[in-house]
């Protein structure tokens, strides 16, 4: 009897994993298939014409490029550099340095010739105590303005930007961030591109920069990163951003923006009281509040999604520093989930309801605690000597491979589309990366989540935490 209900256990076990399995792997050719149709219209829809000459007039709308900077004297001169240096007349750049210990405030003080000014402040703002304004007197940076204030965090800090700010749309990037130079043009298009629709965001795919040659803050040259950490970013953000996340953009159902890139209604970003101070993934926190508004509000809306690689980016070369940052992903991500939780398959909210939150919360939230117990039931199983083999096996083999074609799919569309790794080495650095990815890497990752989750659902106490940039190479 004891081993007949055993093996109806065991059965329905390898039933359910059979089943989420079958699911993943529909969702993700799905992806596949969206993210490729959309990228296609996207190439088809998008040229343009006498635009550059519009969006470089100065009734052109106003943009603010709001990037916070905490510690990053390695870097910010030239980031601010590579930001002042974009086509497009009506913006500025306003960098807001958090608290920073180290010598970042001074450093633009020095490059920039900054002197304080004095701004009328809203005192009714919640955010961290602003210690200064500053501008520069010569009329080559009038365009910046750098926000001094007391640490609050990456939220605080944008906050503070958007209540400063008197633009029609803000960009909320990080600071390191390499900008290219007619990325403007591609976001404010996009904010123009539907007019039965209000457009009240618009996100875009971030490029991997390490190894890259960057010069007076332009991307000189392309290199694929020395780094096999980073490699193994470069795969998983191409895979993301290429076809994940173009997917959802295609069904208009995409619920987060990188907070590397992303642009921003500024009066509805304000409405619903900007980025979350209590939650460590903002990023996606106030797109869930957007939505929730124009859906309560019943106006019709989108957020657009831009497939060019305008944004590059230096990704965590250290082991420690990977998984602090994946472990706050993680928590972010389950604060977001818990704090929206009656969206749930509520058909109210249409497809964001019915289909994305539940992918975000079976997929990115369950998926890695499902594979983390799922390794520690086999080990038991196979303690126990009842692990069915020819299962484990089988679908173990299936994963593996499903997993393989996508990541391949994912280089040789963004190969086909973009070709920004020209070399045939780099290429196949990159599928390498693609087969040991599932055993190399793949489970830090999913460790990491593991740990953010148990750091929230046992509040453990845990920051944001910082990353130590190495800077970029420069040209010789």
């Amino acid at each position: 009897m004891d081993s007949g209900i055993s093996n109806i256990v065991l059965d329905y076990i390898n039933i359910v994993f059979f089943l989420f399995t079958l699911v993943l792997f529909t969702m993700f050719t799905a992806m596949a298939y969206f993210s490729t149709r959309n990228s296609i219209h996207y190439r088809n829809k998008n040229s343009f014409n006498e635009l550059s000459k519009v969006m470089a007039s100065p009734l052109a709308p106003s943009i603010t490029i709001i990037a916070p900077a905490y510690n990053e004297g390695l870097t910010i001169v030239e980031n601010i550099r590579s930001l002042m240096s974009l086509k497009y007349v009506n913006y500025e750049v306003m960098v807001v340095n958090d608290g920073s210990k180290d010598d970042t405030l001074q450093k633009m003080i020095d490059a920039y010739d900054l002197v304080k000014i004095e701004q009328e402040i809203d005192p009714d703002w919640k955010s961290k105590p602003i210690r200064g304004i500053y501008k520069s007197p010569h009329k080559a940076f009038s365009k910046l303005t750098v926000i001094d204030k007391e640490n609050g965090g990456k939220s605080d800090a944008l906050n503070t930007g958007m209540a400063l700010s008197s633009s029609k749309y803000v960009g909320c990037i990080d600071v390191d961030c390499l900008l290219l130079p007619d990325a403007l043009l591609h976001v404010v298009k996009s904010f123009y591109r539907r007019s039965e629709k209000k457009v009240i965001a618009v996100g875009g795919v971030i490029r991997v920069a390490n190894s890259c040659v960057i010069d007076g803050g332009r991307l000189e040259e392309i290199r694929l990163p020395k780094n096999w950490l980073a490699k193994f970013q470069l795969l998983e953000y191409t895979r993301s951003f290429i076809l994940g996340r173009m997917a959802w953009g295609r069904i208009d159902s995409l619920l987060i923006i990188s907070g590397a890139f992303g642009f921003f209604d500024r009066e509805i970003a304000l409405e619903v009281g900007g980025y979350d101070t209590a939650t460590v993934g903002e990023d996606m926190e106030i797109i869930f509040k957007m939505r929730r508004h124009m859906h309560d509000q019943k106006i019709p809306y989108t957020i657009e999604y831009i497939p060019d690689p305008l944004c590059w980016t230096e990704v965590p070369e250290d082991l420690k520093i990977l998984v602090n940052q994946r472990d706050r992903w993680a928590r972010g991500n389950l604060e977001t989930l818990f704090k929206h939780k009656d969206m749930f398959f509520n058909s109210k909210y249409g497809r964001l309801g019915l289909l994305s939150y539940p992918y975000w919360f079976f997929y990115e939230w369950l998926a890695p605690l499902l594979e983390f117990f799922g390794l520690i039931t086999i080990v038991l199983f196979w303690y126990l000597g009842i692990l069915n083999w020819d299962f484990f096996i089988a679908i173990t083999a299936t994963v593996y491979l499903y997993s393989i074609m996508f990541s391949f799919y994912a280089i040789l569309w963004d190969t086909y589309s973009y070709n920004e790794y020209k070399k045939t080495k780099d290429i196949l650095t990159l599928m390498f990366c693609a087969i040991i990815e599932p055993i190399v890497f793949h489970p830090v990752v999913v460790w990491a989540a593991v740990r953010g989750n148990y750091k929230k659902l046992f509040r453990v106490k845990s920051g944001w935490g910082s990353q130590v940039r190495k800077g970029f190479a420069k040209a010789t």
